[in-house]
């Protein structure tokens, strides 16, 4: 490990699990422990995974008037959200590139809990400090965080805390798991049904270990997340979009709240909102979309597209092996024209033709529970 690394409160107990670390947003992360990617990708479909996303930046927004000031800097409808509700939302650029991604809960009448990507978290704090003027933003640099995912989850907390039965699809509450104070959403990154629990970090590795004492439960790695969340259709920060990347390109205008939209009741008013609305009118030259693989060769990142004539007509962003599906899928930004689902592209792989076609997402049915 470098010296820049920096640790998880976790770090100890993912090497007494046998945990590979590898470097990850500046952190020393575990890709996968000793049963491997497959079979900890396969357990979170069937039982219970825990994932230590400690790495993640979690922050606190508040002050007078903090919903009307972030909608300023989120396309999504802020002021509508209720306590302890939360929403997906884009921070986008005077541009309309997508600095980042992010979770964004209700905590007060003028207070939100923030969680952001680990790689961005410093870019997103000197943003948001910028231009969330008369507002306090406090990190959270003392809580950790983990993720328990898969279909066994909802009833493993319930019998925890009672009141999680009653969480729907993102929305959360305060609960005590084991005897520490923990902020628990009924959210994740895997398509499962599942919980992120906020939770100090001198408490975490308790929380962690007691979780594990079930049978139900195993640690999964960062290798398996990423399988999970590309059969769920969920992009990747720095892969599937970046500042370069606009939420229309994306494929992401679910995010774009009705209400922001050109004929919405708050429309525009939040940075890059000429460029992103006048897509939403007018198209654009690429999109991210979905593929499957012909064959068993997984066709990775940085693969280039062609057509029937050979001409490149997009890039792989995040592609593999789909260990619940038994195929190799990923996604991928196509030039306009090419973005039917059921258009036959081929992909270069090593200097060979895969044949690929264009697939509708998620690759598995998402099962959040929404009551």
């Amino acid at each position: 490990m470098s010296n820049e690394e920096r640790k998880t409160p976790l770090y100890d107990l993912h090497k007494e699990l046998g945990g590979k670390m590898v470097p990850f947003a500046g952190y020393a992360m575990p890709v996968q422990y000793r049963a491997g990617i497959v079979q900890e990708h396969l357990h979170t479909r069937e039982a219970v995974g825990v994932f230590d996303v400690s790495h993640m930046g979690q922050l606190v927004v508040s002050g007078s008037g903090a919903a009307s000031v972030l909608e300023k800097l989120l396309p999504i409808d802020v002021q509508a959200l209720a306590i302890n509700q939360q929403c997906y939302a884009v921070m986008t650029s005077e541009a309309g590139g997508i600095l980042d991604d992010l979770i964004i809960t209700r905590w007060g009448e003028d207070e939100f809990f923030l969680v952001v990507n680990a790689a961005t978290a410093a870019a997103d704090i000197a943003h948001l400090q910028q231009h969330l003027r008369g507002c306090d933003i406090r990190v959270l640099g003392q809580q950790a965080l983990l993720a328990v995912q898969g279909p066994m989850a909802g009833e493993l907390i319930g019998e925890l805390a009672p009141a999680t039965r009653a969480l729907t699809f993102m929305h959360g509450a305060r609960v005590e798991l084991f005897g520490e104070d923990c902020y628990v959403t009924r959210s994740g990154y895997t398509g499962e049904d599942g919980f992120e629990i906020s939770v100090a970090a001198s408490a975490v590795e308790k929380v962690a270990r007691k979780l594990l004492e079930d049978g139900r439960v195993q640690m999964i790695g960062l290798g398996a997340r990423d399988t999970l969340r590309l059969e769920a259709g969920l992009c990747l920060y720095g892969n599937d979009m970046d500042s370069d990347t606009t939420p229309v390109e994306a494929s992401l205008l679910w995010s774009i709240a009705k209400s922001r939209r050109a004929d919405g009741a708050k429309a525009g008013g939040f940075l890059g909102a000429d460029v992103v609305l006048g897509q939403i009118a007018d198209g654009v030259a690429r999109k991210r979309v979905g593929f499957s693989v012909e064959g068993k060769i997984p066709v990775r990142a940085g693969a280039d597209i062609i057509d029937e004539a050979g001409n490149v007509v997009g890039k792989v962003t995040s592609g593999g092996y789909g260990p619940t599906l038994g195929a190799a899928v990923g996604m991928a930004y196509v030039d306009r024209g090419y973005e039917k689902t059921g258009t036959h592209l081929q992909a270069l792989v090593r200097g060979k033709t895969v044949p690929i076609a264009v697939s509708k997402t998620p690759f598995v049915p998402q099962r959040y529970y929404r009551g």
